[in-house]
């Protein structure tokens, strides 16, 4: 076991990096603005160009805030979906929230298809698919709380979750056959996921819902601990089990379903990350875990937004794309290396 110095070195080195990760996406893109000049304009000070300050101010940081929570909220929903099915392959889509979010904007787009001109104009529009992508994972959600409190498995849950996944999924194909070119186009630059284009307005609402699902994370950390010793010997330590199971996917719903909503459907970061996390820190405390896969979650998220965004060209890859391709290779050499999986 590592000691108490050793964690408080790692994230020493953790915080660093997402300081430099964090100044390094906001300074490069189409547009590369120097280091110095990203830290005084986030500082209040002025920079060289007046156009600078505007891109700093109104798109990058905006966008940096956003990969951070985005990346860090896939990943602790990640670890909590992995700590209460006991299933190293669970992400913070296997309830069923990210087909949901689906659903709800493919319903959106294919039905701002049958009106012309204006009203198919405001429908859509960003906040129209962001309540579209939050009410279709609110409903999955409700559909599993109520299966969570009828049922006592939670590996039932698991698979009841993935059902509702594959059924939101099948209508989402049934209406991508009746949709035209270009609302399979539009659905489907929305499936790629963009951290961009995120106002500030946006931002605070996605940063006061990670917040509410961190906390709860955090106020279930004794509890996920003591369920990875067995459900049996969790209840002999006095652990409602029910109400567990409900905070935890209540805290994963709230993250994964208010990221999705914001920013799309983004792959790899939540089931990865822990199993990164767990190479490193090899303690199966969630006091120690959440925090670490938090910030590990961040610095993906901005490194492969960085990549994304191809410096110095003014084209920008889907973010879908950039994390499975940069992090999958990452994770299996690591595996490799250890010859097992930590759980």
């Amino acid at each position: 076991m590592q000691s108490q110095k050793t964690y408080s070195s790692y994230f020493i080195i953790l915080l660093i990096l997402l300081v430099f990760s964090a100044l390094l996406n906001i300074s490069l893109g189409s547009v590369s603005i120097p280091i110095n000049e990203v830290i005084s304009g986030l500082f209040g000070g002025e920079t060289s160009k007046e156009s600078w300050h505007y891109i700093l101010i109104d798109y990058r940081l905006p966008k940096a805030i956003t990969a951070i929570l985005a990346g860090g909220g896939l990943a602790v929903s990640g670890l909590l979906m992995q700590t209460l099915f006991r299933n190293p392959l669970a992400g913070p889509f296997v309830l069923g929230l990210s087909s949901g979010a689906s659903l709800g904007v493919a319903i959106l787009i294919l039905g701002a298809g049958a009106f012309g001109g204006f009203i198919s104009g405001f429908l859509l529009n960003q906040w129209s698919l962001v309540i579209a992508s939050a009410l279709g994972s609110f409903l999955v959600l409700l559909a599993v709380m109520v299966v969570s409190f009828k049922i006592k498995d939670t590996m039932a849950i698991l698979i009841i979750g993935l059902m509702f996944g594959s059924v939101t999924a099948a209508v989402v194909g049934v209406l991508s056959y009746f949709s035209n070119a270009e609302q399979l186009q539009q659905y489907i630059f929305w499936s790629f996921g963009s951290l961009g284009n995120q106002s500030w307005n946006g931002v605070l609402i996605l940063g006061i819902c990670a917040v509410i699902g961190l906390a709860l994370s955090f106020f279930s950390s004794k509890s996920l601990n003591a369920l990875l010793l067995g459900e049996n010997y969790a209840k002999s330590m006095g652990l409602h089990i029910k109400k567990t199971t409900f905070v935890v996917i209540l805290a994963t719903s709230i993250l994964a379903g208010s990221i999705t909503a914001f920013v799309g459907p983004i792959a790899f970061v939540g089931l990865a990350v822990p199993h990164l996390v767990r190479q490193f820190f090899t303690t199966s405390n969630h006091l120690v875990l959440i925090p670490a896969v938090l910030l590990c979650g961040s610095i993906l998220m901005l490194v492969c937004d960085t990549l994304a965004q191809l410096p110095f060209s003014e084209y920008t890859l889907p973010i879908n794309a950039i994390t499975s391709l940069v992090g999958a290779p990452v994770v299996i050499w690591l595996l490799v290396r250890k010859r097992k999986l930590l759980f």
